[in-house]
């Protein structure tokens, strides 16, 4: 909060290029899936050599109880090639029904050339023989690169396929259990859809900085409650008792950050969650003028497949860089 404060009161004043600190936080989406394979190492060393300020992420876990970085619980034949080198035929394989060995057959280094996702990302730069990391890869790499970046972890469990994951307890166990062996709970946000994990990992490591992730579209909505009942991914809390209000219903799940999808980060929302004291920190902006817009409504960071777009806005905006 008061970082906000200070950027704001010097951007007023004409000298926020003058403020050492950098304020903002700059999230490199899967690594940085615009430029490079989603959620590898060579996605998150290239989103260090930009200068991000946090490497955003998923999480899954193995049939072993190791957790890997992805982004789907199952594995995706949009960028999954199996041990033949052949494109997956369907996405049928949960994670969890593999051990770290098993996964590590399975190749992720580039886009299927003929998915619309592949149309989606045309910078992206293959990189042949990437495998799933694990956190604890991860971990290492970023501890390697001496650079004092942070990590925002996401669940990645669906409340209404309870059959494709590990429970949100003992996700939320494993999760935290991980991150306080390898010394970075300081340097770690937790995220979800599902904020049970979130409120599970608040009983057992309550100085863990938690992120309740959401998002209200027309096909996809996870604050609608469903008829009397909450919605499933709110840990049991109405949004109709809390006015409605999305920020109100984060502030009460006990989370520090709101993260929305982009488009429902309205200024009059981000000014509530600030009042609440919770941090705005939107997802996924890959457009310059949307993220020139949204810094200006007083979103706290943005995450984006592309941190590259995202520093030459803020240098255009003379907004200190990391």
């Amino acid at each position: 909060m008061a970082a906000r404060v200070i950027r704001a009161v010097l951007a007023a004043a004409g000298l926020l290029a003058t403020f050492s600190a950098v304020a903002f936080d700059l999230e490199g989406h899967r690594g940085t899936r615009g430029l490079a394979p989603e959620n590898t190492l060579s996605a998150f060393s290239r989103a260090l050599a930009i200068g991000v300020t946090t490497l955003e992420t998923d999480l899954a876990v193995t049939r072993d109880d190791v957790l890997v970085i992805s982004h789907d619980p199952l594995l995706n034949p949009d960028i999954v090639r199996g041990p033949d080198g052949k494109w997956l035929a369907a996405k049928d394989t949960p994670i969890r029904t593999l051990t770290l060995a098993e996964l590590g057959r399975y190749d992720v280094g580039r886009i299927e050339p003929s998915s619309r996702y592949a149309a989606q990302f045309p910078q992206q730069q293959a990189v042949d023989g990437e495998r799933f990391p694990t956190l604890a890869q991860l971990f290492a790499l970023v501890r390697d690169s001496g650079k004092p970046v942070r990590l925002n972890l996401e669940t990645k469990i669906d409340p209404t396929r309870p059959d494709d994951t590990v429970d949100a307890a003992t996700f939320a166990r494993l999760a935290v259990t991980a991150i306080r062996n390898a010394g970075f709970t300081e340097r770690v946000t937790l995220q979800s859809f599902d904020w049970r994990t979130l409120v599970e990992a608040q009983k057992i490591a309550p100085a863990l900085r938690t992120a309740c992730l959401s998002i209200e579209t027309e096909n996809n909505d996870t604050i609608k409650p469903v008829g009397d009942a909450p919605s499933p991914w709110t840990a049991g809390l109405d949004v109709r008792k809390y006015d409605g209000s999305v920020p109100k219903l984060a502030h009460a799940a006990g989370c520090a950050i709101w993260s929305p999808f982009w488009r429902n980060a309205t200024p009059a929302r981000i000014a509530e969650a600030h009042a609440l004291k919770l941090e705005v920190l939107p997802w996924t902006v890959n457009d310059p003028a949307d993220m020139a817009r949204l810094i200006d409504a007083g979103v706290d960071g943005i995450i984006s497949d592309y941190p590259d777009r995202v520093r030459d806005v803020m240098r255009t905006k003379g907004m200190p860089l990391p």
